[in-house]
């Protein structure tokens, strides 16, 4: 089993006017520890307007910066959002590409669309249709991404005409695709389409291994994949917090995790939201106390000492997680808690999963090879072809009847672009 980070850059009121810019300082110097000490992920969502949960509204230029300070790691996009009222399909593809070439091929693309009010109704997104709209942009974005050149789409909601995407990617034909998982449901979604599944937190390694056990059958079974590759994995977040004492690490990740939890309720389910005004971390304070001192996260977590930690992991490993991601940075964990404890994982606990990740990762991959290959086999692909012509607007203009009748500078000029636009037309004709 891998691990990945996950920097949703929370940050509870109140606020101080330095405490954006040391948030982002700090994640980057987060990125870089964790290069050096040897986690595979660094995962960052886009997410809008969700005040205190999440800064993190432009993960593309984080993770830009955190590439150019780090060489092994990957950088994942968990999610990128892909109605088109968010983001339209081409320049989605275009951001992943050229991130992928500023990273030398690091890049994990995650996509999904959101279920907050705040964030649909604040981009003009139909709630009802951010689903399929999700997966016909993401239909096309690969194509985009893999195709020269791109033969164009007329869809529902969605439509471009034929075009070739520059630059492609440094992997290709695409990156690793992966969805957001919230329910079993989607998770079998994921197997169909062949692409990874990031999945909710699960209450214990029986539900996980249920959980993959269903995608595996799944993706044997029925996968027609959307992309051009597939990536069958299944990943997990966990909230985390690793301290050599197992009492500290509870009081500090359990009030952290109670946060994290409000928030995700308020913004998902049963808040209402002032913009610019409610406070979050004062809300999440009252209901913890008049709930005992926690409020109940679904699923299980890793916070508790290095042991702890160690067991609840392998519960995953053996039910066949193939990456759990840390929800590292949550709450109010202050810049030197959260780097002691990304220390002391890296120290006391990755090693024995690292041992067995090389041989583990081979025997999946040898048992599903088959599988792969049949559903690749059973994806249909366009035949190539060459792209309509495309006219620059000059060459719709009227020829300039008399160049003569302008000056000699300016009748040169026009002279000689119809000198080349006779040309184009020779070539292309």
């Amino acid at each position: 089993m891998e691990f990945g980070l996950y920097f949703a850059q929370q940050l509870p009121r109140p606020w101080g006017p330095d405490d954006e810019l040391d948030l982002f300082q700090e994640s980057l110097d987060q990125v870089e520890l964790a290069d050096r000490l040897g986690y595979g992920y660094a995962w960052a969502p886009e997410q809008h307007f969700l005040e205190e949960y999440s800064h993190s509204s432009a993960p593309e230029v984080f993770l830009a910066a955190a590439g150019q300070r780090t060489r092994t790691i990957r950088l994942g996009h968990a999610v990128v959002l892909m109605p088109p009222g968010y983001n339209e399909p081409a320049r989605v593809a275009e951001r992943i590409a050229t991130l992928d070439l500023l990273t030398r091929g690091r890049v994990e693309f995650g996509i999904g669309h959101s279920k907050t009010r705040v964030e649909l109704e604040g981009f003009g997104v139909d709630p009802r249709l951010r689903h399929e709209m999700s997966l016909e942009a993401l239909g096309q974005v690969t194509e985009m991404m893999a195709r020269e050149p791109y033969p164009g789409h007329v869809g529902t909601h969605f439509s471009m005409p034929a075009r070739n995407l520059v630059p492609k990617p440094a992997q290709r034909p695409h990156p690793p695709l992966w969805i957001a998982c919230s329910d079993d449901e989607t998770v079998r979604l994921a197997a169909r389409l062949g692409i990874g599944a990031l999945a909710h937190s699960f209450f214990d390694a029986a539900e996980a291994h249920a959980v993959v056990e269903g995608y595996t059958e799944t993706f044997k079974r029925d996968c027609v994949p959307i992309g051009h590759t597939v990536n069958p994995r299944v990943a997990t977040m966990v909230p985390f917090h690793c301290h050599p004492d197992a009492e500290v690490a509870r009081t500090r990740g359990e009030r952290a995790g109670s946060f994290f939890t409000y928030a995700v309720r308020h913004y998902h389910v049963f808040g209402r939201h002032r913009p610019g005004d409610t406070n979050l971390w004062e809300r999440s304070e009252i209901v913890r106390k008049e709930l005992g001192g926690s409020i109940p996260h679904r699923g299980g977590h890793a916070i508790g000492s290095p042991e702890e930690v160690t067991a609840l992991l392998r519960g995953y490993q053996e039910a066949g997680i193939d990456q759990t991601i840390l929800l590292h940075q949550f709450g109010r964990l202050p810049y030197d808690q959260v780097r002691a404890s990304l220390e002391l994982f890296a120290a006391e606990v990755m090693p024995g999963f690292a041992a067995e990740h090389a041989a583990i990762r081979a025997r999946r991959d040898e048992e599903l090879a088959p599988y792969v290959e049949a559903a690749l086999a059973r994806r249909e692909r366009g035949a190539p072809a060459p792209a309509p012509l495309v006219d620059a607007y000059g060459l719709s203009r009227p020829p300039v009847e008399d160049p003569d009748a302008h000056p000699p500078h300016i009748r040169d000029v026009l002279l000689e672009l119809a000198r080349m636009a006779a040309t184009a037309r020779r070539l292309d004709s």
